[in-house]
């Protein structure tokens, strides 16, 4: 007999941005606390096929998966809060979805029927997300809806969802924003009210109404919520804003939150396990020292776009009892003169530049490089970053005036950062790039050798250039040492620079792979650079 499966459905209500990824990250571990196993699902309406072509001011950071899936930087905080790798299928989009029912049809696999949204698309949705559980041996799927009820994108969706609920034991989470007037002082709830109605006439009624506000949900909010939306009082969940989001499951755990769900769904507690959560919580609360880590970049004006830097440097804070705090530069005004680097990293322990595309805050970038390794300023390169650190060295300590990368100069005399081999014919920009996890050997001796302690690891990539293998015994001349590279390959993946401090590029995002219970070596050690600075 086939093992039962549940289901939990989270949906947003009256606007987007208001944490449904962390509240679905959230539920999940309090599940896994007790015993529970429990996959995540989450759903985009938007027709692109995964993230690859987005631009972050737009829809933030693009995650990658091990298996080189670019998807929606929700699935980066299931990773982080479940601390267990995600697939291509636990990311699903209209895109994806559309192109399967239709190379489904093209192929004769509705057996001439005329292929609607309603049933064909809805018996799609609902068997990926079964098919999820089955192959994960999951007690629980967790499936987080995108967008907003009332969304054309996602009304499908939402249909499918309501289908798997005459089928399957599901319950369904609403999240919704409590805003409170300023004038009055007055938690307002008649947004929701009607939020919830929509949802009712789409035949969903919610179980549990999470409450997002600025400020602890008011009793008499409370009682206004479950009179007009249905709900008992006890599931009115309160969501307030936190010091960190890694303290939601415990703040849900203590209003019942994980009963309430189990006792929907006739689950069971195993026994609970969140004590060295908590005690790692605690310690993001409680830190020892204070670290201010300046990270650069021309997508600064969204936070979101670099949300796992920051979220890694939680992680390596939390075991090393420090708290770093993010100064942001926008290297397009150094590159314009409006600021120069020495000032812009003043008070600065550490600096971070990140991945990126294009040519636009490069020399500002550069700059901001140049700074750190001349006063001995931890540096952490990740991707573009190491690229950049490369092109500098080049530059300032090989004599290779001019020396650039073919992306920002396709005319530089020295193209000491060019296309990888394999993309030189690529046209297309959907997950054409190196993506995904993928072996690097570690060089024996050198400083990422201590750092990790072996000799082969696995990271995630994302790039499409890197160091021209030309050029890397005249680099190495030089000082500066490769000390990871692809297995057999001239592929060079980690730099580092041994009369620095802490001076270090990798080609790849070790950030992806960072979690609050696994904080990556390579950020730890940065930050142990930079507390001791």
């Amino acid at each position: 007999m086939p093992k039962e499966i549940s289901f939990i459905v989270v949906v947003g209500s009256l606007m987007s941005g208001l944490g449904k990824g962390i509240t679905s990250s959230s539920i999940g571990r309090i599940l896994q606390g007790h015993g529970i196993k429990v996959v995540p699902i989450k759903f985009d309406g938007y027709l692109n096929v995964d993230c690859g072509t987005m631009n972050p001011f737009r829809h933030g950071e693009v995650f990658v998966l091990d298996d080189g899936t670019e998807c929606d930087m929700d699935l980066g905080t299931y990773e982080r809060f479940l601390n267990f790798d995600l697939k291509n299928e636990n990311s699903m989009t209209g895109g994806k979805l559309f192109r399967h029912v239709i190379d489904k049809e093209r192929k004769g696999g509705y057996l001439g029927y005329d292929v609607q949204i309603v049933p064909h698309l809805t018996n799609e949705i609902k068997k990926w997300v079964k098919k999820v559980g089955e192959d994960r041996d999951a007690d629980v799927v967790l499936v987080e809806v995108g967008g907003t009820v009332g969304d054309l994108e996602n009304g499908y969706f939402l249909e499918a969802m309501r289908q798997l609920a005459l089928e399957e034991k599901v319950a369904f989470v609403q999240v919704t924003y409590v805003p409170t007037l300023d004038a009055v002082g007055e938690q307002k709830t008649k947004p929701t009210q009607h939020a919830t109605r929509l949802l009712a006439s789409l035949g969903i009624q919610p179980d549990v109404i999470v409450c997002r506000e600025t400020e602890k949900l008011k009793a008499e909010a409370r009682k206004k919520i479950s009179m007009f939306c249905n709900v008992r009082e006890e599931a009115i969940i309160d969501d307030a804003d936190l010091a960190t989001v890694y303290e939601l499951p415990e703040q849900f755990e203590k209003q019942g939150l994980g009963k309430l769900l189990m006792d929907k769904l006739d689950l069971k507690s195993k026994g609970k396990d969140m004590a060295e959560w908590g005690k790692l919580v605690e310690r993001i609360g409680k830190p020892r020292q204070e670290l201010t880590i300046g990270i650069t970049g021309k997508y600064t004006a969204l936070k979101d776009s670099y949300v796992s830097i920051k979220e890694a440097l939680v992680h390596a804070g939390a075991k090393l009892g420090c708290r770093a705090t993010i100064k942001w530069i926008e290297t397009t005004d150094i590159e314009d003169g409006k600021l120069k680097a020495d000032d812009a990293l003043a008070g600065c322990d550490g600096i971070i530049v990140p991945g990126g595309f294009g040519a636009r805050g490069t020399e500002g970038k550069i700059e901001c490089i140049r700074h750190a390794r001349y006063h001995g300023l931890p540096y952490l390169g990740l991707c573009f970053g190491m690229q950049l650190a490369v092109v500098e060295y080049a530059r300032n300590v090989c004599s290779l005036k001019d020396a650039n990368s073919t992306e920002i100069n396709e005319k530089t005399p020295h193209p000491v950062i060019d296309l990888l081999p394999e993309q030189k014919t690529v046209i297309d920009k959907g997950a054409t790039m190196r993506l995904g996890g993928q072996d690097v050997e570690i060089k024996e001796g050198t400083i990422a050798h201590k750092i990790y302690g072996s000799v082969l690891v696995r990271e995630r990539f994302r790039h499409r250039y890197e160091v021209n293998p030309d050029y890397i015994e005249r680099i190495e001349a030089g000082g500066l040492v490769f000390s990871g590279r692809a297995p057999k390959s001239q592929i060079m993946q980690v730099m580092e620079l041994p009369s620095h401090k802490f001076f270090m590029g990798t080609q790849f995002h070790p950030e992806l792979s960072s979690r609050l219970e696994r904080p990556h070596p390579l950020f730890v050690a940065f930050l142990e650079a930079a507390m001791k600075k």
